[in-house]
């Protein structure tokens, strides 16, 4: 897969304060989740790779140019910013309409209107945008960027202030824009929307990158933390036996009917349990691994900061 973002040895400083820190990184089509806590650098990645900032050293590509000296880039590429960025005294339909006569988009009006309908903002496309509620504006500000079809969408917390109906679409529009080819990067904290909409993770962490990749693969390159497996069934006692003398187990934990297993190979215990069941005669109705979400790899990387 071709990059259509790259970033090489990227650093950005404001006088003493390093917000980015040598960052070297390659982004193709897709949704790729940009992660981290307040302070790590998300929104200065974002605005430096939109060409709003210029990089303190190194070298920044946005399909094969640097969008800072090719302009042209520009109408290729869109942002959606954390702030509120809109004019309150617009209407929905005016603000958009704005925005495709800036992008030059051939026949606007009917691009502000498909762009309204997928953001389902139709039905209040002519009310003040000072009157809308954070998560309608959040859907204006995509509408906005959408208009002018780009390949290349750049997502701060786009989410921010909507009701799970309207974070539940923006996803899955997120979702097919990524299926259709175009490159889409989300910054956002809340671990649980990134994991339903990223194929991709890239985890920050004080201006670095902690992380590259899947949370499966992120997770299984955590080699110095065991694997934990929660097992319910009908006699925890009698299979953790079991299981204490099997290779890759280093300990089991005891907790009523549930059994709290962990392991340093994780894949060789699942294939053992269900033989060490049948021999002990004992019926597991549950078996689930404990630590394999975002949010548990994330909490890792923080705390090894």
């Amino acid at each position: 897969m071709t990059d259509t973002v790259s970033v090489s040895a990227l650093s950005k400083w404001f006088g003493p304060k390093v917000a980015v820190s040598e960052v070297t990184i390659g982004i193709g089509p897709g949704v790729t989740g940009l992660l981290g806590p307040n302070g790590a650098g998300k929104t200065t990645l974002m605005r430096v790779v939109a060409g709003l900032q210029r990089p303190s050293q190194g070298d920044i590509s946005v399909l094969g140019e640097n969008p800072r000296k090719t302009p042209a880039v520009y109408k290729k590429m869109a942002l959606v910013p954390e702030d509120e960025a809109v004019y309150e005294r617009l209407t929905a339909r005016e603000f958009i309409t704005l925005a495709a006569r800036l992008a030059k988009v051939d026949d606007y009006i009917s691009a502000t209107e498909e762009v309204l309908s997928i953001v389902d903002l139709r039905d209040s496309a002519d009310r003040q945008l000072g009157g809308f509620s954070k998560g309608m504006r959040q859907r204006a500000k995509v509408a906005a960027a959408l208009v002018s079809d780009p390949e290349v969408l750049l997502l701060d917390e786009p989410l921010n202030g909507a009701d799970p109906v309207q974070r539940a679409a923006l996803i899955k529009l997120f979702q097919e824009l990524g299926e259709k080819g175009r490159t889409v990067i989300v910054s956002s904290h809340v671990l649980a929307e990134v994991e339903r909409m990223a194929d991709r993770v890239i985890a920050m962490v004080d201006g670095r990158l902690a992380a590259v990749g899947s949370v499966e693969t992120i997770r299984s390159a955590m080699t110095d933390r065991p694997r934990q497996i929660f097992v319910d069934c009908s006699n925890p006692r009698r299979l953790a036996a079991a299981l204490i003398e099997t290779s890759g187990v280093i300990g089991a934990h005891l907790s009523g009917s549930q059994l709290r297993i962990e392991a340093s190979d994780a894949g060789a215990v699942a294939a053992a349990l269900p033989v060490l069941a049948v021999e002990s005669g004992v019926s597991m109705t549950r078996l689930e691994p404990a630590d394999e979400s975002l949010e548990s790899v994330f909490r890792y990387l923080v705390d090894a900061r």
